[in-house]
């Protein structure tokens, strides 16, 4: 083989390797297929340290064997919750769609926080909602751990005694509805805040409406939750989130906390924690999508497409 050739050749496969993938090692693969849920996994538990957190301190240092002054009130309260989700979403909504919410993942647009609504609305794919549901869950379990060993002396303080632990301080990782609320009241008060939310997240997600510049939406999320939890936050907790409910809830059962967490009201966490986001974010979308949504991944553009082309086959000519 001449030398000329010989380069030639080399050339050649040179060329062609460059434009074929390397293969990937499986640990790489793992990687790549984790990337997400893990990024949904941090955004849970960043909001929760930063939520969980300002409630323990606002509620412990109420009492002078903790804190020699209070450290906080109810503002502090809605600052510290809108500071976690903002900061949640901006961490993993370059990885992730950012749904930190498995209300929102059941709906998908890029950069909004509701798995389930996503799914149903938006064409997310539902052979991704466990994988981020069950990220969610673990992220909102983890954050709240961390927050609790950070306070559980302060929390024995405030108890009594150390490992007492009763609902007094329950509240601090999931949310309870005050005593003169009723149950449907309760429920109805997370419905309307969680279909506010995401209202103004499909809203201002829409390429067609007046959406924020490129890595702005966070801050559109610290808007809208400021202003629930200071407008209709006080009598439920605003949980508006089941992994931002439950993760910690969990969390208060392991290490202590009495059975009541789960049963105060007739299983409260379930339909209150749960459901309620659940109506609340897939009501929101349904009403967005029906009158105000003209993007081809809704599933009403779509099933209208398919009608047309249906009809218009079947109303076709038949050629001779």
């Amino acid at each position: 083989m001449s030398e000329a050739s010989h380069i030639s050749t080399t050339h050649l496969r040179a060329g062609h390797d460059s434009h074929t993938p390397a293969p990937q090692s499986t640990v790489l693969r793992y990687r790549d297929m984790l990337r997400e849920p893990f990024a949904e996994f941090l955004g849970v538990a960043i909001l929760v340290i930063f939520g969980a957190g300002v409630n323990c301190q606002v509620l412990l240092s109420s009492d002078s064997g903790v804190s020699s002054s209070p450290k906080g009130d109810y503002l502090a309260v809605s600052f510290g919750w809108a500071v976690g989700l903002c900061l949640g979403v901006w961490v993993s909504s370059g990885i992730s769609p950012a749904h930190i919410n498995p209300a929102v993942s059941f709906y998908t647009l890029a950069l909004s926080r509701v798995t389930l609504a996503m799914a149903t609305w938006r064409r997310f794919p539902w052979k991704k909602v466990p994988s981020f549901i069950f990220a969610q869950v673990l992220g909102g379990f983890v954050g709240a751990a961390l927050v609790y060993a950070n306070y559980f002396h302060a929390i024995d303080i405030f108890e009594g005694g150390a490992g007492v632990r009763t609902l007094k301080t329950a509240g601090v990782f999931g949310a309870y509805a005050v005593d003169y609320l009723t149950d449907v009241s309760a429920f109805f008060s997370e419905v309307l805040g969680t279909a506010v939310l995401v209202l103004v997240i499909v809203a201002t997600t829409d390429k067609k409406s007046s959406a924020p510049a490129p890595g702005y939406f966070p801050l559109v999320i610290f808007i809208v939750l400021l202003g629930i939890s200071s407008s209709l936050g006080m009598q439920t907790g605003f949980a508006l989130n089941p992994a931002r409910d439950f993760g910690p809830r969990l969390l208060s059962a392991a290490v202590g906390y009495p059975s009541s967490v789960f049963t105060f009201r007739h299983q409260y966490w379930l339909w209150t924690g749960i459901l309620a986001p659940i109506v609340g974010a897939q009501l929101a979308v349904a009403l967005y999508d029906i009158f105000l949504y003209k993007e081809n991944d809704s599933i009403l553009i779509k099933f209208g497409n398919e009608t047309i082309l249906s009809t218009a086959v079947r109303d076709k000519p038949e050629t001779v």
